[in-house]
This record gives structure tokens, sequence and C-alpha cells, in this order.
């Protein structure tokens, strides 16, 4: 079997391609309900469809710049355009309608941009502001509403119940039941008259109808969770200024002439015009393919909605939003194109249709027996061509026990349990700060054996303050109580230098925020830095009135520095950079004394100042070295900053503790059998002082940095991999490179973590891409499967518990299903043959099928996972999924259920002294409430598959204990009170202990086979 589904269904958890998901639709065959069966995969079509409209706006962007760049060249006076306000928009207010802006964005139109007065001129005519953005006014902003719309895209409107129930009953062997108990209905009443000859009909409609409402409402449930995480997942915050205040708002509420606040990583919410910024380039393939990155600026302001900000930082007014943009009309298609099947998904179906054929095989011949036997009998008595209503009726039972034998035997609940299951899980990961954006990822880290971590923000705590110094040479500790000591002891010419490198060169920003208080936005880093510079007196906004700013390099990792060019209010230009302590280290040839003059950087003073870098790092402190550089020969903005000749002024030491539970999560990592490896651009000694506390770094292990690790050659890299367990200064190609090689190499199932743009490469060549929620930028939580909200690693951990408990959660229902499929099909199948009759009905079926397929999907799909889930090894990528365990337990149990039965049918009357008229009738009674009650016990044993005590934990999952609960409650009614519709009558005290006993009989036999090594 396994080598029949690995052959034919075959997904891999990610990047599949579209052959492969083609392939095993085409394999299924035979299937009862397409509708629900193919409901969670995805939709082909709609991503075809996608496709051609990626490949459309392209070829419209390729146009449209080539106009662009032709009209550019032969401006010289605009023409009058006869562009007219219409009526509508004059009244609210505006000088400019959503389709003039449109045009002018999505066509790249500089003609019409020149005609409305330039990026300005749209301002103007949209009533805002470029520099206070709109006003809050609600009255103002409703009308904006009105006339522009919202940034939203269409989506497909919620499914409600009645669909759910509508696509229930689209199920083929329903609705031939469905027929059967209307010709059973007539034939009855015709025969018999109202309402005796209506019970056998009435019964299987009843039946019909709870399995219909049972499953809508199960499906219905799935679907609203869904729902929840699809908003969670759309929750995407900017900064914007409003009312000339900077503040935090969701995407969805951007308005046309809203002012947004880009920097690298961030996607751009709606389409606009570039206002000011340094170095935008802008990647485009996520609209078009186009994988070329475009540089935008003064004079190629046009922003497109749905593109990202590969580098640089920039201002930007929205123009147009929503269904107007292509981005939106994208996102409409894309949505409906669906999530990739996971693989369990498609190896379920797999089993599915093996058993499926299987099944219908069995069905056929059952029917086939069965009809033979009752023409034998006809041509002995020699009435063959004389037929009563009862026999039309016998022949039409054998035909609905036929179909409902393919109802029980075709499992089309084991798909669906995966995504009750994945469903069920990411609701509750939700509650536990991690959102997985992908299903697949669920299951699949589960199986996880190594995790790259990254060390700031994941497992330090990313609350960043400056606690140790060496300006001018001077090491010095940094705290509240000695500011004013700190500032006399340093001469004031470096303190003026070193302010203005705090405040000039950052990445963030000081704002006052809606509540009028100061706030400090930007990374952590830049966050404590720029406190530091508060503490020491100093003034943001002064520092960058004085001083002009003609360049910024923002920070990135390969670079791992960031830099800016200022023209000074005395004129001439300095450039101020700050990075890597020894990378920027390396670039000086001067440095700052402690009387505050310039020096030339001699061995003595490098040795001091990488003792001090050293030390820091060594006291797990992020060490940063800030450098400025006198640009005496001018300078172009088209340049790249100077790598070298700079004057080192200091380094600091930053703090950022380590979070609490980080060791013991490590710790229950390695008892779990998964690595944990930390991959960081910090310097090695701190990564190493972090790694050693965390419990990562091992004396067997080995800290490299990422410029040694990038030199090794392949032999190398084999022996090396395996004992790496950090990994500093790495780039982002070096972590491609390692995760590449253990999952190529060493076949390793790998979970990595990142933040920055430039982490999407290996988030996306991982197994499973780990995104941070606050620290994380929009391009790595696009790349990613799991969004990891709180930042946090013991979360991971909590993630890697789910996954695992979600693969075991599948695998005890899959081995609760095929005992029941294996035993109803024997059973039926070798009485029909045996005795010409079958002792399950129709109606007697189909409640077995709902106990095994939803019901029991309900009960050991949503089973919590357990703290011992993390003291196993981890599955891997060469575990079968249908393990020797499973196939014991299956076997055994099927044995035993079956013997029992097939005892109770041979010898069944002698045991109970059975005779007379009813004794077929009681009889058959007491072998489907036996066989009702070991798919019960069955249920209880299926909880663990190797452990004897099954009811540990038992009542923390309430969803196990209502289902068991209520099948139990409804059987003692289907016996007592519903014979007549299923074919069973009230049984004495006596005979419903023996059945009970005998389904329980299955749990200690359940135990014995779970002492037999495999």
């Amino acid at each position: 079997m396994e080598s029949y589904l690995n052959e034919n269904f075959d997904v891999k958890s990610k990047h599949s391609s579209e052959e492969a998901l083609e392939q095993w639709r085409k394999v299924c065959g035979f299937v009862k309900n397409p509708k629900r069966r193919f409901r969670f995969t995805a939709n082909l079509s709609k991503r075809y469809e996608a496709a051609a409209m990626r490949r459309t706006n392209q070829e419209k962007l390729r146009i449209a710049v080539l106009v662009s760049k032709a009209a550019f060249q032969f401006i010289s006076g605009v023409q009058p355009s006869d562009y007219v306000v219409p009526e509508e928009v004059k009244a609210a207010g505006f000088q400019l309608c959503a389709d003039e802006l449109g045009s002018i964005v999505e066509g790249h139109d500089v003609k019409k941009l020149k005609f409305h007065g330039g990026v300005d001129g749209i301002a103007e005519k949209l009533s805002t502001s470029t520099t206070n953005g709109l006003t809050s006014d609600t009255g103002l902003l409703n009308k904006r509403q009105e006339v522009y719309g919202i940034n939203k895209f269409a989506e497909a409107e919620a499914k409600g119940f009645l669909v759910f129930v509508w696509e229930a009953l689209q199920d083929m062997t329903l609705m031939i039941l469905g027929v059967c108990a209307f010709v059973s209905l007539i034939v009855g009443i015709a025969m018999e008259g109202w309402p005796k000859g209506a019970h056998d009909g009435l019964g299987i409609v009843a039946s019909i109808l709870l399995v219909v409402f049972v499953t809508a409402t199960s499906d219905y449930r799935q679907s609203l969770q869904f729902k929840d995480l699809d908003k969670e997942k759309k929750k995407i915050t900017i900064q914007v200024t409003r009312n000339a205040c900077r503040q935090k708002m969701s995407i969805y509420d951007l308005l046309p002439g809203d002012i947004v606040h880009l920097n690298i990583g961030e996607q751009v919410p709606a389409d606009g015009l570039f206002v000011s910024g340094f170095s935008v380039l802008i990647d485009e393939s996520s609209l078009t393919g186009e994988s070329e990155p475009v540089m935008v600026n003064a004079d190629n302001p046009f922003m497109l909605s749905g593109t990202k900000l590969q580098d640089g930082s920039c201002k930007m007014i929205v123009a147009t939003v929503g269904m107007r943009t292509q981005w939106g009309k994208l996102m409409a298609t894309l949505s409906e194109g669906g999530d990739d099947e996971t693989p369990l998904q498609v190896k379920l179906n797999g089993v599915a249709t093996i058993i499926g054929k299987v099944g219908l095989f069995f069905a056929v011949v059952t029917f086939a027996v069965l009809v033979q036997g009752l023409f034998v009998s006809k041509l002995q008595e020699g009435t063959i061509w004389s037929w009563s209503g009862d026999e039309a009726l016998k022949m039409l039972e054998f035909f609905a026990v036929a179909v409902t034998i393919v109802v029980v035997a075709v499992p089309e609940g084991l798909p669906l349990a995966v995504t009750l299951s994945l469903a069920f899980a990411m609701k509750k990961m939700m509650n536990d700060k991690a959102l997985v954006r992908h299903l697949a990822a669920c299951e699949t880290m589960g199986s996880a054996t190594s995790i790259c971590s990254d060390k700031t923000g994941t497992l330090t705590t990313n609350h960043m303050t400056v606690v140790k110094s060496c300006i001018c040479m001077g090491v010095n500790e940094v705290g509240n109580d000695n500011k004013a000591s700190f500032c006399s002891e340093i001469p004031e010419s470096a303190v003026k230098l070193l302010l203005q490198s705090i405040f000039t060169n950052t990445g963030g920003e000081i704002v006052i925020n809606k509540d009028g208080k100061r706030e400090i936005l930007g990374t952590p880093t830049e966050t404590a830095l720029l406190e530091f510079g508060l503490s020491l007196g100093g003034d943001s906004q002064a520092e960058r009135q004085a001083s002009k700013l003609i360049k910024v390099e923002p920070f990135n990792s390969t670079k791992k520095r960031m830099g800016v060019v200022l023209e000074l209010p005395k004129g001439g230009l300095r450039a101020h950079t700050k990075g890597a302590s020894e990378i920027v280290l390396a670039g000086c040839d001067k440095v700052i004394n402690s009387n505050g003059e310039v020096v030339p950087l001699d061995e003595e003073s490098i040795n001091h100042l990488n003792a001090t870098i050293n030390q820091f790092a060594n006291e797990s402190l992020r060490t940063l070295c800030l450098a400025y550089m006198e640009l005496e020969n001018g300078f172009s903005p088209n340049n790249a900053l100077p790598v070298s000749g700079y004057t080192c002024i200091g380094i600091v030491g930053i703090k950022d503790p380590v979070r609490t539970g980080v060791k013991e999560s490590v710790a229950t990592c390695r008892s779990a059998g998964i690595t944990v490896r930390m991959v960081t651009g910090d310097n090695i000694n701190t990564a190493k002082a972090i790694a050693r506390e965390c419990g990562i770094l091992t004396d067997d292990g080995i800290a490299i940095e990422g410029p040694d690790f990038r030199e090794k050659s392949q032999e190398e890299m084999f022996t090396l991999i395996p004992k790496i367990q950090v990994m500093a200064r790495s780039s982002p190609m070096d972590k491609h490179t390692l995760v590449k090689q253990l999952r190529t190499t060493f076949d390793e199932v790998v979970a990595v973590t990142g933040d920055g743009t430039n982490d999407a490469p290996a988030l996306h060549e991982a197994d499973i891409g780990l995104a941070m929620g606050i620290a994380g930028t929009e391009v790595a939580k696009e790349s990613a499967d799991v969004i990891i909200l709180d930042d946090n690693f013991s979360t991971i951990v909590t993630v890697a518990k789910w996954g695992r408990s979600v693969y075991i959660n599948i695998q005890k229902f899959v081995q609760f299903q095929l005992t029941v499929n294996i035993v109803a099909l024997i059973v039926n199948f070798s009485s029909a043959c045996l005795t010409g009759s079958a002792p399950l009905t129709a109606v007697q079926l189909l409640w077995v099928n709902m106990i095994m397929d939803t019901l029991g999907a309900l009960a050991l799909a949503t089973e919590p996972p357990t703290d011992e889930l993390m003291k196993r090894s981890p599955v891997g990528k060469k575990g079968n999924f249908i393990s020797n365990v499973m196939w014991r337990n299956i076997l055994g149990q099927s044995f035993y259920q079956f013997m029992v039965i097939w005892y109770l049918q041979a010898k069944g009357k002698a045991m109970f002294i059975l005779d007379g008229p009813d004794s077929n009738l009681i009889l058959n009674t007491l072998i489907f409430n036996s066989f009702v009650f070991c798919q019960v016990f069955n249920e209880i044993s299926s909880r663990n598959m190797e452990e004897i005590n099954v009811f540990k934990g038992i009542l923390d999952n309430y969803v196990f204990v209502v289902v068991l609960s209520s099948t139990a409650v409804f059987q003692v009614i289907i016996i007592e009170f519903l014979g007549t519709f299923a074919s069973t009558t009230p049984l004495t005290c006596s005979q419903w202990f023996l059945s009970v006993f005998i389904g329980f009989l299955g749990m200690p036999i359940a135990a014995v086979l779970k002492t037999i090594p495999v």
C-alpha cells in the first residue's frame, strides 16, 4: 500500500508542482461526494486564471513604462488635458476622481501627472497634506470612502449552514439510498398500508437525514474556524501620518490621500505616488512575475499595491485602493485558488481510493450472492416468473445493503479528518500565539528534526538597552544614576559627534503619538540607541534639522551596517556609519582619543578596541561600532558610501536578556530528538555566550562564523554540519546554504526562523518557515508558513508539539476507521455468502458509518497534545504513515471482532436460548449492538496506539467524552425505542450486559496486542 501511495499520492509539503496536484486527482477514481472530498484542496482553474492575470499585468506594466519613458523624453510643455471633474467628486470637495487617479498610477502616466501639478498637485486635489496627512474627522473620512472606495478586495461570500447541508446531500451513495427508500415506501405502503409499510423506507430516510445534518454541522464548524484564521492572517498594520501624528493603522483603513511610511521589507498597501525617501528598490514579482527590482524616485514615483520594498525607505501618498488596483483584482482571484492540499490529505485520499475500490468489489459480490440465493430458492419453488411484493422488497433490501456496504467501505472521512484535526490545531495554536498560514506546516512541524533559530528577539526578549560603552577609548557603565558623570568624562566635541551620529544615522524615529506622548519607532536596536541619545540630553529634532540628508543606505543583513551622508550647516559633507563592530572597525583608520582629538588608529588602540568588543560580547552584550568621516572631496548621491577611511567614535554594548523559559524549551527539543541551532548576524562571542545560557551550545558542539562556513568544501561540510550549534556573523545566504544542506545531504526536516527581508530565501527553502510576528517584515511573513506572534522560541516548541499531536491524532483515527471498515465488510460479505442474508441492515450500517466517520473524527482527531509527545523521536521524512504498530492493532482488533460476531451468528441462538418467530430479529439486534459497542470501546483503545493506559487525560478532552456518551445513549434509543425503523427489538438486561461486555473485552485484547513487538 505504501509504495502505491508514494507513487500516486505523493505531494510535497511546500511548492508542489501543478502536475503533481493534477495527478492524484485523476487517480482518485471512485469518489462518493466530490464536493465534500475536494472542498479543502486547491482550485487549480482559479490558479491558472491568476497566473494569466499576472502575465497580463506584466505586459501592461512593460508597455506603460515604455510609454512613460517616451513621454518623459518629449514633454516640454504639457498640453491641456480634456479631464473634467465629475460633479459628485466636486460636491464631496475633491478635484480628482478614482478612475483618473488609477489611470495615472497604473498607467505610469507622466503626462497626466505633470498636468495635475505633480505629486504636490495631486495631494492638493485630494484635499490632503504631504506633511500632516488627512484629518481624522469621521464625516470627511466617510465622504472620501464613498467617492474612492475601501482598501479591501472582493471575497467569495461565506457559505451558510444550508449550503453545507446541500453539499452533504451530493453524496452519490446517499442519493441511491434515497431512491431505494422512496421505492421501498411506495411498495411497502401499497402492500401493507400506512404506517406499517412505511417503516423501512422512513428508517432509511431518517438515517440519511441524520448523517447529512451531523456531517454538515461538523463541516460548517470547520469552515468557521478557517474563517477566523483567515481574518487573523489579514491583520497587517502600517505607519501612517494623520492629523500630523504618526500612528499604526490597519492597511484596510487606508484611503486615497493618506500618507504612508514604508521601510525595507514592507508591502505597498495601495497604489500610490512616492513623496520622499532614499534608495527605494521595489520588487514587483508578486504582481507581475518580473524578478528585476524597480528603482522608485521623484522621476519614477509610481508605486503599485502588493509590491514590496526590497531596499530603502520612503513616504508615499495613497492614490487608489481595493478593487480599483490590479493587486485587488489579483487577490480576489487568488483567494479562490485555495491552499495547497497537505501531504497527509493526499495520502489519505489514496487510502480512501484503495479501500473504496475494495469496498465496491465486495458490495457487487455481496449483491450478486444475495440475489443468486433468492433466484435459486425461486427456481427450486418453480416461481421464477411470478414475483410478489415481498420478494421485490427483498431485492430492494439487497440492493440497499450493497450500497450501504459502499457507504461504510469508502472512508470518505479520512481526508476530511486531516482537515478537521488541522483546523482544530490551528485554532488552538492561535491561542498559543502561533498563526499558521499554510495548512501543511501543521503536520510537517510534527516531523521536524532540526530548528535553526535567530537569536535576537526569538531566544532573547528584544527589549534592548545600552548598558556599556567605549567612547573616546574609555569604557563606561551606562546607567540612569551616572548619566551626568558619563557626559563629564567625555569631551564636548565627542558628545556632539556621538549625538549627531545617533540621531541622524538611524532607521528609527522619535514622534509624538495621538496621546501627545513621545514615542520611539523603529527596531529594538535603534530604539535602544535613540534612548541612549536622549538620556545624554540630545534633541532629535534639532539634530535632524541642523543638517540636510544627502543619502541614506539602510541597514541590511548582508552589509551588516547602515550609513548616511549629511550636508553640515557650515558647509562640507560628513558620512556616518554604524553596524557590526568588527566590520565597521576594520574600515576605520583613526579614532577619537580621551582628549577629543582625532588620532591615527595604531596597533595598541586596535587591540584595546578589539579586547573591549570581546569583553562586551562575552558578557552577552550586542556590540555596535559608530564611526564618521569628513568627505572633503565631495560626494555624489548616486555613489555608494565609502567602506574605509572612517574615524571611530566608539563602541556601545546593548543588553538583550534571554527570554524566560528558553532554556527549558531547548531541553524539551533535545529530549524530543530535535536539534536546535542558533544562526545569528551577531558577534561570535556574544552568540556563544547567549547559546550557552540557552543550553544550545554544548561541550561537543561547534560555533562557526559565516565567512568561514561559506569557504568550506562539500566534504568538509559533510563532517562539520552535524556538529554546528552556533553560526555567527552569518549572511542570509549562509542560512540558506545551511538549511539546504540539512534538507538534501542529511535528509532532515528543517524549521527556520526569520524576520528580515533577506531571510525570505531561507524561509522559502525550509520545510517550515517561521516568521516573527513583531520584528518580522511583511516579506518574511509572506515567505513563512507559520507566524510566531510573540517572537518567542517557546512558542516554536508549542508548534512542534501541536504538529506531532496532529500527526498522531490522524493516525489514531485511521487505525480506528480501518478496523470498522474491515470488520463491516467481512461480516456482511461472509454472512451474505454463507447464510444468504446480511446481519447488518442499511439503517444500521448508516449509523455505524456515522460513528466511525464524522463522530470518530471529532473524538479522535481533536485530542489535545501531551508532554509525552515531546519525549519521542521525530518521524522525519522516512516514516510510513500507516505504521507496523497500526497494522498490528488493526488486524488484531478486526480478527477479534470478526470472530465474536461470526460466533454469535453461528451459535448465538443456542447461546441465548432463542427460539420462536422473533429469534432472528433478536439475534441480529444482539450482533448489531455488540458490533457498535466493540467500536465504542475500540475508540477508547485507539486513544493511545502503544501504551496500555488509554484513560490518561481522557476527561481533558470534553469532545471525546461527549461523542462517546452520545453514541452510547443514542445506541440505547435505537435498540429500545426505534426498532420499527432500525430493524431492532428491545433486549433483556442479560442480553444488554453481554453485548456491552463483548465490546469491553476488546480493550484487554487491545492491551495484550500492544505488548507484541513489531
